[in-house]
């Protein structure tokens, strides 16, 4: 679920924390960064059992319309199209997902159900829903894709739900965009004949992943004034204490990289870091970064510094 970028994203977030709150606590500066990604996956979890709940609204909302004293007869026969979805109906029957999401507590809909309404309310409104809603037939596709498209154009780009979000877990806003990208992926390729588990992809691709992180974050943090030096000079035109904090952060982190992981290549971290700075930080960043970035790898060649393993590591 993971990759090395998300890990680089929080490891950066977890040294700026730390430089805020003027602390030395590696320790508990782990424990954050390892909350942090590990909340990642909730937010995940999260979002897809909003699907399951509304989807489950929508059945309350027949059952409802059933029980009227004077209901309609399309109250007494309504369309049943969108709550036997067959996707929705495949994730709501899914019992490993459902463990997992009560393993770690994911009941957030139960609580603040009024979310799931203004989600539900707003699908109903949208020319999306009558359009499949007036199909005579659908399969395993058109029910996918259809689901693919309101998560899209609905839930990934609702504000109340941001709101909800950003109240709930700080780091949640920032983890959305990756979290939407892979949920749209899984609902994408998702297929009739799914494994139960194909829902609950690893957090980390392996445990040298969750090792790279926690190590990341210690190597670049303990090595931090060693690694000023090597900034140090490079800037010309610029004090080292002029040098925004995030960008300061992200140019130490790709330095401990070219000297303390021999199995990252050279390229992979520069070019890593410069799409971290871009979105991250500000305009100008990236070219900035780049510029101290090359001066320091042609002085660690030049000192036969930067020791990197297997063929086109450099």
């Amino acid at each position: 679920m993971l990759t090395r970028r998300h890990i680089r994203v929080k490891v950066m977030q977890s040294i700026y924390a730390l430089h805020q709150s003027k602390t030395d606590s590696l320790e508990k500066e782990e424990k954050f960064l390892l909350n942090s990604i590990d909340n990642m996956y909730n937010l995940y979890l999260l979002l897809l059992s909003l699907l399951v709940e509304i989807r489950q609204h929508g059945e309350d909302q027949i059952v409802l319309s059933q029980k009227k004293y004077l209901a309609t007869s399309e109250e007494k026969n309504p369309n049943r199209k969108f709550i036997d979805n067959k996707l929705l109906r495949a994730l709501a029957a899914n019992e490993s997902l459902a463990e997992v999401q009560e393993e770690r507590n994911i009941a957030n809909w139960k609580l603040d159900d009024e979310y799931v309404v203004i989600i539900y309310q707003q699908i109903l409104a949208s020319s999306a829903y009558k359009e499949y809603m007036s199909l005579k037939e659908t399969d395993f596709d058109t029910d996918r894709d259809f689901i693919v498209h309101i998560y899209k154009e609905i839930i990934a780009t609702n504000e109340k739900l941001y709101e909800y979000l950003e109240d709930h877990k700080l780091t949640w806003l920032d983890d959305l965009p990756s979290v939407n990208t892979l949920l749209l992926k899984k609902l994408k390729k998702a297929s009739e004949t799914g494994a139960e588990g194909y829902f609950l992809p690893k957090l980390y691709k392996d445990e040298d992943d969750r090792d790279y992180a926690i190590q990341l974050l210690r190597k670049a943090v303990l090595n931090d004034e060693k690694f000023q030096q090597y900034i140090d000079g490079k800037t010309p035109n610029w004090d080292a204490e002029r040098i925004a904090e995030l960008d300061a952060i992200i140019i130490k982190m790709a330095i401990c990289e070219f000297l303390k992981f021999a199995s990252i290549p050279v390229k992979v971290t520069i070019n890593e870091y410069l799409e971290i700075a871009k979105e991250y930080s500000t305009p100008k960043s990236s070219i900035f970064i780049n510029g101290i970035l090359d001066k320091v790898v042609k002085e660690l060649e030049a000192n036969n510094s930067l020791k990197k393993v297997g063929r086109g590591l450099v």
